[in-house]
């Protein structure tokens, strides 16, 4: 379905489509790398030449993989909580909000948050388990694109839902709006 149609649709006023969504995640992907640099150049005082892995150095790695998470998810649920909207959002025009129009609190978007992060366990524990290691192109291809299949379905999901909502916005009563085009 046309993103452009879909959000131009009258039976749903003002719902985000899949398109849309995907290029504001695009644009926040320039603050998240930020944000890694950022709290990556904290830990460089520590690593003593080191690379960053967990074989030479330990917890260190795993703490800063969860800081790192850490402050990506307080950038998101920062912005969705006092303004509505990521730098992408805003790029796109579209914002998170209650069902009423209302501003989320920081209980949903953490909800939210954590949510999406679920939806993306199986690419990233699968990476770092299993297929990883993998010689086989081949075998590790169809075990990405499988893991994957959770954060797919609960976008393309937006195409079927009756309110075209994501399976994070369901769980979490938040939806994804289209705001309109500022007058000049």
């Amino acid at each position: 379905m046309n993103d452009a149609i879909s959000d131009s649709n009258p039976a749903l006023p003002g719902s985000a489509g899949v398109l849309r969504r995907v290029m504001a995640m695009v644009y926040d992907l320039l603050p998240m790398m930020a944000i890694g640099v950022v709290v990556t150049f904290a830990f460089l005082p520590f690593l003593n030449g080191r690379r960053f892995i967990p074989a030479e150095v330990g917890a260190l790695a795993y703490l800063h993989r969860g800081l790192v998470l850490a402050a990506a998810a307080g950038f998101f649920i920062y912005f969705w909580t006092t303004r509505g909207q990521t730098i992408g959002m805003m790029a796109w025009r579209l914002r998170v909000q209650r069902a009423d129009g209302s501003l989320i609190d920081w209980k949903q978007g953490a909800a939210r948050v954590l949510s999406v992060m679920a939806l993306w366990v199986p690419f990233f524990v699968g990476n770092a388990l299993f297929w990883g290691h993998w010689t086989d192109r081949t075998a590790r291809g169809l075990a990405i694109a499988a893991s994957l299949l959770p954060v797919v379905f609960a976008y393309a999901w937006i195409w079927i839902d009756r309110d075209r909502l994501a399976w994070h916005d369901r769980w979490t009563d938040t939806r994804v709006t289209v705001l309109p085009k500022r007058k000049k």
